[in-house]
Order: structure tokens, then sequence, then C-alpha cells
């Protein structure tokens, strides 16, 4: 990274920086060796050298889980809350701060469970940030309970003779959401793919929600082997203005195109589970973005004591 700063004409700082991918490295992750989330932040880390995002105009929130150390691995501001409550913390960032960029890392408990109403909320609010839905259908971090995405039958410490009932379908659940406007899904063993859905979400304005199905090496290593090894069982999304990946066509031969525009295929895709369908479910850049819907408007000091001495005026005996 280039740290020597120039100066303009005017002794105004110019800031010359080239940043690379390294330099949005944090510590070494302490993730298992395996584990999906390594593929996660060496994909972010790409995103930010191509659009050479500044550090310090960055955040990474996160809450609880194994997904939810992203934060402490980027070399940029980063906030670990609590559990379930990553979106509301990203939202007051994002209203305070809105020039900032924001990315949320939550995992499938974290976001699809204690933070249930968090996540409804935020994707009809649509503030302009990237979430990034680490989901490898268990709790991790708190070895291995039944996750809301856990398979029908699948055992966990909490549930050994297999979760009772079947996973629900974030996809569905969010595209049915009034103000959803990005909605897309991913695989964290497919680098070209996952990086492209990130550069599609990142450039959308407003709310991304993006799934990234994510190998957990530990306690649901075999759930996604069929969909790494079974070219089968995966069936690739692809449009002109949504994800369109040539180099992947002879691996994956079930491709459908699928305008993101069209809301009622999107649903009818997500609904559909026989494959894992991988790509830009629904993208609507119409829908207005919530820190721009509450925007107070920007008043002179006269102004605001003009609407103030108003306000008391109200009150006067």
């Amino acid at each position: 990274m280039t740290t020597l700063q120039a100066c303009s004409l005017l002794g105004c700082p110019i800031d010359d920086r080239f940043l690379a991918a390294d330099d949005y490295a944090g510590p070494l992750a302490r993730w298992c060796p395996g584990c999906g989330d390594h593929a996660i932040l060496a994909s972010v880390r790409r995103l930010c050298e191509n659009h050479q995002l500044q550090p310090e105009q960055t955040v990474f929130v996160s809450g609880i889980g194994c997904s939810s150390r992203f934060p402490h691995y980027m070399k940029t501001y980063g906030f670990h809350g609590l559990h379930g409550r990553a979106l509301p913390l990203a939202l007051g960032v994002k209203l305070r701060r809105p020039d900032l960029t924001v990315f949320v890392s939550t995992g499938d408990g974290d976001c699809f469970s204690i933070g249930s109403a968090h996540w409804l909320h935020t994707v009809r609010y649509n503030p302009d940030m990237v979430v990034m839905v680490f989901d490898n259908n268990v709790y991790g971090l708190t070895k291995n309970q039944t996750s809301p995405t856990s398979p029908q039958g699948y055992p966990s410490n909490t549930q050994p003779t297999g979760a009772l009932l079947g996973p629900m379908n974030p996809l569905s659940v969010t595209l049915g959401i009034s103000g959803a406007s990005f909605v897309a899904q991913t695989c964290d063993w497919l680098p070209a793919h996952l990086d492209a859905v990130l550069e599609k979400a990142f450039a959308h304005r407003g709310l991304s929600f993006v799934r990234i199905l994510q190998r957990c090496p530990e306690y649901t290593d075999k759930i996604f082997t069929e969909a790494m090894r079974n070219p089968d069982r995966v069936e690739l999304l692809t449009h002109e203005d949504g994800v369109d990946l040539p180099q992947l066509a002879r691996t994956y031969q079930h491709q459908t195109r699928h305008d993101p525009s069209d809301l009622h295929r999107a649903r009818q895709l997500a609904e559909s589970t026989d494959r894992y369908r991988l790509g830009i479910f629904y993208r609507n850049a119409a829908m207005p973005v919530y820190e721009q819907v509450r925007a107070v408007p920007a008043r002179s000091a006269a102004e605001r004591l003009a609407t103030l001495e108003l306000e008391l005026d109200k009150y006067a005996v």
C-alpha cells in the first residue's frame, strides 16, 4: 500500500493510495481449516480492492457466531454486536453516517432465529448495505445445535434423533417482504460465482440480501457434498442483468435465463427446492432507500432557531 500523500496546488492532500487485497487483511482468521468462511473473506477483500474502498469509510457489522468474527479479520472499521442484532446496529450506522459503506456478516442462526424480527424489518426498510448470510445449516460456534435451516432429520446436540421440522426457506421469506430490492444466492465453493454475486450486490443501491451456502467442516460437512460433486444438483440463474459466467457452462448443464426484475418468477424459483439455484433472484433499483426517505432537510442555524422558537411559542402563557 502506498502511504505517501501528495499535495495539490491548493495545499489540500491528495489520497493517492492504491490498496491491494492484502491491505484489507486484519489478524489471521481463526476459523477451522476447510471452513467456507475463508473463501468469503477472500472474496470480500478482492471486492474491496476492485473498488478501492477506503478502510476509514468502510464498516463491517456482525452479530454472534462463526460468521460474526468477520469484522475482526478486516482492516476497516467494524462492530461485533449482540446475538441477532447485527442488522439494527448496521442500520444505525447507516442512518447516522449514510456516506459510509456498510456490510453485514451474519449466520443462519443469528439472522433467521434470534434476529428474525430485525431481518424482516430491515429488508422492508431497504437501507443501502450489503447483507451476507453465511448459511451452514447449523449453530457452529456453540457446537452443533439445530438452526432454522437445518434439514429435517439432521441430528444435532439439541435434537440428536434429527431435526423435527423441515428447514425454513430464507429466499422465499425475503422475497415475500414488501420492500425487498435485491435477493441472491451463491456458495463458498465457486469463487467466480461468489465474486460475481457480491459485485452485483455491492453495485445495487438498497439492501442487498445475499444467502451464501457455506460449508462447516466440523458439523455439516456433508450437507453440501452432493451439490459440490454432482452438477445435476445445481442450477444457475443467468441473465445479462444478473450473473452470467460462461466458464461455468461446461460444468453446470442446468441453467435458466431469469430476468431479475420478474418478482413472480423469482418467487417460483425460490420455492422450488429440487436443486440448489445460484444467481440473482430479484432486483428492483427503483425501491427508495430508508436513509433517504427519513433524511432531515439541511437547515441553517437561523432556520433551526426560528423553528425552535415557533415550537416554544405554542406553550407561551
